[in-house]
């Protein structure tokens, strides 16, 4: 795989460096697939990620967030039904993962469900009172009137 160099984009940009940093990260790790997911728009300010969690129990998964994180972790205990098993073909990869997403601010989960193989995470973008948009009235000036003037 070649390997590309930012560095020259370094030199001729202001303010660009963490953009850069992150292309040079992704360029440099493989793009991680297991497990699968989906990252959707359910309205204007909420979002769900599903993630595919065939095998996996909601014991065995653990959601985090901090500081705009969001950390998914999932590890199952092999043999925990007390059983040996023999497979004689293994498509359902029960293997532990750990995803990782960065939340823009003010984006906060607001709940996860485990359903049919799949787990769905809610986020809602919130933004507090001081940054939600909002109108500002115009007065208009009054224009002068005959008593506002003085006689000399």
């Amino acid at each position: 795989m070649q390997r590309l160099d930012f560095t020259p984009f370094y030199r001729s940009t202001v303010g660009f460096d963490r953009l850069f940093s992150r292309l040079d990260n992704l360029v440099g790790e493989d793009a991680k697939t297991y497990p699968p997911y989906n990252i959707e728009r359910t309205g204007d300010d909420t979002y769900r990620v599903s993630i595919a969690v065939a095998g996996f129990s909601t014991g065995d998964i653990s959601i985090e967030t901090k500081e705009n994180n969001l950390v998914v972790k999932g590890a199952r205990a092999n043999g925990s039904d007390g059983k040996a098993r023999e497979f004689l073909h293994r498509g359902i990869a029960e293997r532990a993962f750990e995803l990782r997403f960065q939340l823009a601010e003010y984006v906060e989960v607001s709940g996860a469900a485990l359903e049919n193989g799949l787990l769905h995470i809610e986020l809602k973008r919130e933004l507090p009172e001081s940054k939600r948009p909002r109108q500002i009235e115009i007065k208009a000036a009054s224009a002068p009137t005959i008593e506002d003037k003085t006689v000399n």
